[in-house]
């Protein structure tokens, strides 16, 4: 990314590099016997998620101590002490922990930082294919496969009249979505873990993804940057907003332009993934 824009595009490397660092602590943890606990809402939490999170929240402490970090597996400050924050870190370490129990290599490191409630900067990172996106304002979005040089991505607004490549997620089905998927021409349906749906769209190898259950901001930030930044010029429109009271995403529907704002049809409790 050197060379794109100057002092953004080195803080990109940057996190980018952080969260390298990361995917090297999950991958030391095999999943085969891996400690796993569940938290309050009934989701798995591992060594690995913890081996990540400390990697990436020294990481980025080294870097300015002075911005906040939230992330997936600490206690976020109340809504009234965020209310006035400029600029944060939203983490999620190990985004797909399912997938990772699995074995199935469709987990990710997310890390996005965030000003004045928008994504400007982000990246994704799937250790086990060792595949990066990255995107940031003014800096478009890019992959990186392996050792490949950095690849400029793009995405497209759907339009209604053609037939949808919908991502959706491998680990949370919901009425809902088939509700939805009823109401439009599909022409093809990829399930797939963690974050790397976004960034499906944001390569333009999917056109929709919509999600109704409940997720929440550390799990879409990095990879709604990453879409944000995919257009050819500009930015696309997201629906989804942040710093909310209890930092829960209701729902969306991502790549039709059109939907910015729209509400999930139903509610559901589980997040992540």
């Amino acid at each position: 990314m050197r060379g794109v824009n100057g002092t953004a595009a080195a803080a990109l490397d940057r996190v980018s590099a952080i969260a390298r660092e990361a995917g090297r602590a999950i991958l030391a943890h095999a999943p085969a016997g891996v400690p796993c606990r569940e938290k309050a809402d009934r989701s798995p939490v591992t060594a690995a998620d913890l081996a990540a999170e400390r990697a990436i929240v020294d990481g980025l402490r080294a870097w300015d101590r002075a911005i906040p970090i939230i992330t997936e597996e600490s206690s976020a400050p109340p809504a009234r002490d965020r209310a006035g924050w400029e600029r944060w870190w939203l983490v999620d370490p190990l985004d797909g922990t399912k997938e990772f129990l699995a074995n199935n290599g469709e987990f990710t490191v997310n890390i996005a930082l965030m000003v004045d409630g928008d994504p400007v900067l982000g990246v994704v990172f799937a250790p086990a294919l060792d595949l990066l996106y990255c995107g940031g304002r003014g800096l478009g979005s890019w992959r990186l496969a392996g050792a490949s040089a950095p690849v400029r991505i793009h995405s497209r607004a759907w339009q209604p009249a053609q037939p949808a490549r919908v991502v959706e997620s491998r680990s949370h089905p919901s009425a809902a979505l088939e509700a939805y998927l009823r109401s439009i021409r599909v022409g093809e349906r990829i399930r797939l873990g963690s974050s790397l749906k976004f960034c499906r769209v944001a390569e333009g190898s999917a056109d929709l993804y919509p999600r109704f259950g409940r997720t929440m901001e550390w799990d879409v930030a990095a990879g709604d940057c990453v879409f944000r930044n995919s257009a050819a010029w500009g930015e696309r429109q997201s629906p989804i907003r942040y710093n909310t009271d209890d930092l829960a995403v209701p729902g969306f529907i991502l790549g039709n332009d059109d939907t910015a704002g729209v509400k999930a049809p139903l509610a559901a409790t589980s997040a992540g993934g």
